[in-house]
Parts: C-alpha cells; structure tokens; sequence
C-alpha cells in the first residue's frame, strides 16, 4: 500500500505562486504514474495533471502552460508548481498513485490518496 501525504498549500493572491508536495512511503515500487486532483466546494473531483514514471506529463486544459507537475523519484516526493493562479483555481489539492492504461487513461489506486491541501486564491 502507498501513502501519500500532501503539503504546501496556502492563501495566495490571484497571479501569484504556490508549489504543492506529495511525499510517497510505503509500496513505492508499484507507483506508474502519479496525479493531482483537486474539489472545490460543490464541484466533483476532477484530474489536474499526471506524470509517469517515464516522466510523461498530461495536462487538463485550464492549467496547460500555468502549472508543472514533476517527481523527485529519489526523494519519493512529486510536486506541482502553480503559477498565474486565478480564484478559479481554488479547491482542495489531493495527490494520487496508479498507473496509465494503454488507452492513456489515469487509474489511480482505490487506496492511493492523500488527505489533501486546500489552496485559495483570492481576488
């Protein structure tokens, strides 16, 4: 089993920067792909970003060219660089564990999320 504990989130300005940290232990091993996700209030969870362990990264369109997902593999820690950042952005960040189907799907593991990090822009 994977833990995941996120960290870095905080009240920001719009326009302004945030870096988020998830910190794996446990079956690092297992890990293919990681991903963000983020809920905001009232809204479903949905993806932000993915990075294999290929270093592919894949992107939702209303974060392309804002955000940068990347991994420290020998520090078992990914982050997610968040610049630009609009009121839009703000929700609860949760980081996951899974893998890539050859569809080029994300399936995260049942059992491979963090607790979360809530991040709020202000106007």
């Amino acid at each position: 089993q994977v833990r995941l504990v996120e960290s870095g989130g905080g009240l920001v300005q719009a326009g302004g920067s945030l870096r988020l940290s998830c910190a794996a232990s446990g079956s690092i091993a297992s890990i293919a792909t990681m991903g963000w996700h983020r809920q905001a209030p009232g809204k479903q969870r949905g993806l932000v970003a993915t990075i294999t362990n290929g270093g592919r990264t894949n992107y939702v369109d209303s974060v392309k060219g804002r955000f940068t997902i990347s991994r420290d593999r020998s520090e078992n820690t990914m982050y997610l660089q968040m610049n630009y950042l609009k009121p839009e952005d703000t929700a609860v960040y949760y980081c996951s564990a899974g893998f890539t189907g050859s569809s080029g799907i994300y399936y995260p593991g049942a059992s491979s999320w963090g607790h979360g990090t809530q991040v709020t822009v202000s106007s």
